[in-house]
């Protein structure tokens, strides 16, 4: 039975490197499909409107005038300084004309930088939290309970502890067939696939017009996380599937959702509709080889339709519907969240800190420039290709936290679930793939005492 509420872990595999044309954090046990981060150096921008006045007031943010101080945002989006965040801030300070922002941007990797300035103690006001356990939470940053967000935000106990909100997600991905409309155009396609037969058929005619029906980017490993992590939580119908490896011996079988969802990528490849060379892709390639119509089919995170269209697809070209892992023809599909907003437990100017996180959650419209799904549940997307996503009635399955147990059990194993993927879907004999990784866990868990 499928489970409402929202999901996918998606592995987070990422962390994507700048030639992902960046992403953001995973904080489940997924996929990362974040479309956030952005490495490139960039100088420090500072916007400035109002005074210092010190508030460590710990009531909702209060309107306007009432609100003043100076408060600095160390943020990943190097790429928005001096750009977005400039129009931002203007919008901001017609609603908070006292509070001073200024954005510092991350000049090298966010999480160990973030986790640097934690060390020293010398924290900005407003941030994105870096991985540590939410029992740290209460060590470094203030309690968000007070905005009035908490029935309102998706993935409220992700950056939660002890019953308080630490963080919110700055956005949500999820995954989803990123496609060129005209490639199907063309191939005769006058409907998206509903049910898995449904998508073999269009893959085949896709195939008879010389079109590739899916990119894999298979050699490059990270882009199958949404094989290894968001289709076996979706078949399983559970979102806390990769969790359940803490209770097995053997959690790889092929009748569960790793070997099913495994299985379909081998069908696919079998039957020609990946790429002719599936251990020679090319990334960036394959972004300007959708665009073009020579590839039909991405089987990604929504983030990298803006990527697509970037390389030159005309955006009315470019469409996202929910991937039909079965044929029950009812869609459904993992959610993940970014990064979190957090603000400084001692920041001289709480309230104004605090006030900016709920604005840029509420009113800034960052979702839409990075392509993610809002925060903020039941709220639509203003993007065309979300929108269309959405429309079909898909059922959005929220991710689990990861058990810490099972990520020391998979990190002692030196389990690698994408590269699990390219090992089955190239074996003779799968079952022994599966074999092989239920003896490295099994071994693991009982060395750990587990």
């Amino acid at each position: 039975m499928r489970n409402k509420l929202f999901s996918l872990s998606f592995v987070m595999v990422m962390i994507l490197s700048s030639t992902l044309a960046g992403c953001g954090s995973n904080n489940g046990n997924s996929t990362n499909n974040g479309a956030s981060a952005t490495d490139k150096p960039a100088a420090t921008n500072t916007e400035t409107t109002g005074g210092d006045t010190t508030s460590n007031a710990t009531a909702e943010p209060a309107a306007g005038a009432d609100i003043s101080g100076k408060i600095t945002f160390l943020t990943n989006r190097t790429d928005m300084i001096g750009k977005e965040y400039d129009e931002y801030l203007k919008r901001f300070n017609e609603k908070y004309p006292n509070v001073k922002v200024e954005f510092e941007a991350s000049q090298t990797d966010y999480n160990q930088q973030a986790k640097v300035r934690m060390a020293s103690g010398e924290l900005p006001d407003v941030m994105f939290i870096p991985t540590i356990p939410n029992s740290d939470l209460p060590k470094y940053f203030a309690s968000l309970d007070d905005l009035g967000l908490n029935d309102q935000i998706t993935f409220k106990d992700f950056k939660s502890f002890d019953g308080k909100l630490y963080g919110i997600t700055t956005g949500n991905s999820t995954s989803g067939i990123v496609y060129n409309k005209k490639a199907f155009t063309d191939a005769g396609i006058t409907e998206t696939p509903k049910t898995w037969d449904e998508f073999l058929a269009a893959c085949e005619k896709l195939k008879a017009k010389g079109v590739i029906p899916l990119s894999s980017n298979f050699k490059d490993k990270w882009p199958l996380g949404t094989w290894a992590y968001d289709t076996p939580r979706l078949i399983a119908g559970n979102p806390d599937f990769p969790n359940e490896k803490l209770n097995s011996e053997t959690p790889f079988t092929m009748d569960n959702g790793y070997g099913k969802a495994f299985s379909l990528l081998k069908e696919l490849n079998e039957k020609g509709y990946l790429e002719k060379d599936i251990n020679s892709t090319n990334w960036e390639q394959s972004k300007k080889d959708i665009a073009s119509g020579k590839f039909a089919m991405y089987y990604l995170g929504n983030w990298v339709i803006n990527q697509v269209i970037g390389v030159g697809a005309p955006s009315d070209d470019v469409g996202f519907f929910p991937f039909p892992y079965d044929n029950s023809g009812k869609p459904s599909a993992t959610l993940s969240p970014d990064f979190f907003y957090a603000v400084a437990k001692n920041s001289k100017n709480l309230e104004a800190a605090k006030a900016f996180v709920k604005w840029m959650i509420e009113d800034s419209g960052y979702e839409d420039f990075a392509g993610f799904i809002s925060p903020l549940k039941g709220k639509e997307s203003n993007l065309a290709q979300l929108k269309e996503f959405q429309a079909t009635g898909v059922e959005l399955v929220e991710g689990t936290v990861d058990d810490a147990k099972v990520t020391e059990i998979g990190n002692k194993a030196q389990l690698d679930l994408p590269a699990v993927v390219q090992e089955f879907v190239l074996a003779k004999d799968p079952q022994t793939v599966l074999d092989k990784w239920n003896k490295a866990w099994a071994k693991a868990k009982k060395d750990l005492g587990y």
